[in-house]
């Protein structure tokens, strides 16, 4: 990731600092950012938890369906590197999968099955921690000090936009956000899972046909989602399979 342009991360980091916008969609927002990181590091996934009022992470979002499976994993085990990260506010770096069952017992001979190493990073702002985000590769030692520094940078820089939304919204609370996101993330999955069924295609292609809708429409992907589950013939762009 070393050799990504001064320019593609110039722009990576002005989107992932662009939190202040009126219309701000805390799912698409998270999306973007495993996206983004994803696609920094070559052969590699990521996906992203945030902490509930309680302190407990919950799965907000993933650049594919397996890193999905593979965050929600962890807080269902109780291990993995973004509960490391998480709980001691330090990165995860360059661990490879296949030695670390002494770690996690449960979680790498899982993700091993995938991958060959994981990192993690903390979404955090000095001392105070809101989640956490994992990226899984393929090759082992994929990482150098400088990839880790641009990652954990990115995911600061997500924590402070998040942090500085609550700060500014008069009397709103990130808590409340969170759960509201958490609970359109439930109308998501079953919205993912209707246009599969409809399009016969995976879940990702059918996530990613509900999101390219959401942004043509100019409407919150929450929103599309909603409609998918609940009235999907007023959607006929995404209801009728594409014909070629």
């Amino acid at each position: 990731m070393s050799t990504v342009s001064a320019e593609r991360l110039a722009k990576v980091f002005v989107e992932v600092a662009d939190t202040l916008v009126d219309e701000f969609d805390l799912i698409e927002f998270l999306q973007m950012l495993t996206d983004r990181v994803a696609g920094l590091v070559e052969d590699s996934t990521a996906g992203l938890l945030l902490a509930d009022h309680n302190g407990y992470l919950q799965f907000m979002a993933a650049s594919d369906e397996n890193t999905k499976l593979l965050e929600l994993f962890q807080p269902q085990n109780q291990e993995g590197p973004c509960l490391d990260a998480y709980r001691t506010a330090a990165p995860v770096i360059n661990t490879d999968l296949r030695g670390a069952g002494p770690r996690w017992p449960r979680f790498a001979p899982h993700a091993a099955v995938g991958y060959r190493s994981v990192h993690a990073f903390p979404l955090r702002l000095r001392s105070e921690v809101i989640g956490a985000m994992g990226v899984f590769g393929t090759d082992v030692g994929d990482f150098d000090d400088t990839d880790a520094q641009i990652v954990q940078a990115l995911t600061d820089v997500a924590a402070i936009g998040l942090l500085q939304r609550r700060a500014v919204s008069r009397g709103e609370i990130l808590t409340e956000q969170l759960q509201g996101a958490l609970n359109s993330r439930i109308i998501i999955e079953q919205a993912k899972g209707a246009i599969a069924q409809a399009h016969n295609v995976d879940v990702d292609v059918a996530f990613a046909l509900i999101r390219a809708y959401a942004r043509r429409s100019n409407r919150r992907l929450s929103d599309v989602a909603n409609l998918v589950v609940n009235d999907l013939r007023s959607l006929p762009e995404l209801a009728a399979p594409d014909p070629r």
